[in-house]
């Protein structure tokens, strides 16, 4: 397929890559796309950290986006433990590594990994004493690294966070009612998404106060908070279900964007959670509301939108507040193309939609595109040059830049877009049996990159 010119996908012009999965000082998260200390190859780091950068200006990239580990700054989660100055080392050289080759430094707070010791101390985000050493945390980032970096985002997805990791129970810490997908041995569906989120909000924000008064008339930087959603195709032509795939999005995109843009919860939540759903005071409200330069967006899978009548009351949970039963598939037809993951189907034109009811219903605020990207298999059977073939990532780019060009036709303030991901990653819950990568990794030799045919593709989009 021939590649898009880099001009025609509009305005968005900072191009760049994501691997934010946050970097732990441990053997089995510090490959994940780094290679940190615990690289089988004994390569040094910061080797490493040189390759990766080379890697991106070799592609044209001009910014990366990646995240910072809470508790490889504060290894006690807050100010009492002290700061780690190696993990502020390893982070200065990577920043310095990335300015030195011209590529702008997007850096992410918080990608799920809540510091052990806050969770045996208070149950991390469950408990508003998290609001604090999270505001301390953010602030330790941006004296040691404020300097240089200009784009900062307080959290990634709060919604996978508070929904995977206390709805469903499957993302850590692994919390949910008994009777939910993760049977878990401790949660409530019904109430701690909800909770957590409510606090996740709360440390954003006053994170956003700090900055603004404190740092970034001096550093000149911005801050914003990174959210996913898919977008909801209702399942067929009826006010119901039409209903249902607004429903769907307020519980997944207005959970944040509406306190963020009017100060509180979707009607919608406030109506079918009822009091298991946290109020903000005047005073929260009015800090919330507002409180973002940007607004990071990620992107990846559209689901049918059929209205569910409400249950008997038993085996509440976050899961089904929204009334709306989402499915990939409809009359046994997927809505896309299905992925490795299974929730994954591609559907290029619900990117365009996402970005454009963002515009209507939000007031237009200035968007990244942090997450935009597409698995295969690991598949051990391929020879390397069969690996490296990944001719529908191609065509998944190559759509969602024409969608994304649509939209910035019709009014989208997007500035930026970043690929997900740079290399093949430990995918969560997945680990390894998924590759997301533009870059392949041989995990079973020393972790060498080697580019897919999508590497060469892009190399030649961002020429244009």
């Amino acid at each position: 397929m021939a590649p898009a010119s880099r001009r025609s996908a509009g305005e968005a012009s900072l191009r760049g890559s994501s691997s934010g999965r946050p970097q732990q000082p441990t053997s089995t998260r510090a490959v994940q796309w780094k290679g940190a200390e615990g690289r089988a190859s004994g390569t040094p780091l910061l080797i490493s950290t040189q390759e990766d950068v080379r890697i991106m200006k070799g592609m044209g990239m001009d910014a990366y986006r990646f995240s910072i580990s809470w508790s490889r700054i504060l290894p006690n989660g807050s100010m009492n433990g002290g700061v780690n100055k190696e993990g502020v080392r390893y982070y200065n050289n990577l920043i310095d590594e990335l300015l030195l080759k011209g590529v702008q430094p997007f850096v992410t707070l918080f990608h799920w990994d809540s510091p052990q010791a806050l969770e045996d101390k208070y149950k991390g985000f469950l408990s508003p004493n998290i609001i604090n050493d999270y505001k301390d945390y953010a602030e330790v980032c941006f004296k040691e690294f404020g300097d240089r970096v200009k784009h900062w985002i307080t959290f990634n997805e709060p919604w996978s966070f508070c929904s995977g990791g206390y709805a469903s129970g499957r993302f850590a810490p692994g919390r949910c009612s008994p009777w939910e997908q993760g049977k878990c041995s401790a949660g409530d569906s019904g109430t701690e998404p909800y909770t957590v989120c409510h606090h996740q909000i709360l440390a954003h924000a006053e994170t956003v106060r700090l900055y603004k008064q404190k740092y970034q008339a001096v550093q000149k930087g911005s801050v914003g908070i990174t959210l996913v959603s898919n977008w909801f195709v209702p399942f067929s032509r009826s006010k119901s279900n039409n209903d249902a795939a607004r429903r769907a999005i307020d519980f997944m995109l207005g959970w944040f964007m509406d306190p963020l843009t009017r100060g509180d919860y979707p009607l919608s939540m406030r109506t079918l959670v009822g009091n298991r759903l946290p109020q903000f005071t005047k005073e929260q409200s009015e800090l919330v509301k507002g409180a973002f330069d940007f607004i990071g967006l990620n992107y990846y899978t559209a689901n049918y939108a059929d209205n569910l009548p409400p249950s008997n009351g038993l085996n509440v949970t976050y899961n089904t507040d929204a009334r709306a039963n989402l499915t990939g598939i409809r009359n046994g037809v997927p809505i896309g193309p299905q992925a490795a993951s299974a929730w994954l189907f591609v559907y290029p034109q619900g990117f365009r939609e996402l970005l454009l009811y963002v515009k209507e219903n939000y007031g237009n605020p200035t968007v990244y595109i942090t997450e935009n990207g597409v698995d295969e298999a690991n598949n051990q059977n391929l020879s390397l040059q069969e690996a490296l073939k990944d001719d529908a990532r191609i065509e998944f780019y190559h759509k969602h830049l024409l969608a994304l060009r649509s939209a910035v036709s019709d009014g989208s303030n997007v500035k930026g877009y970043f690929a997900w991901s740079l290399l093949d990653n430990f995918e969560w819950v997945d680990g390894y049996t998924v590759r997301f990568g533009i870059n392949f990794v041989d995990y079973n030799d020393g972790y060498k990159r080697y580019p897919k045919k999508s590497a060469h593709w892009f190399r030649e989009f961002l020429k244009k």
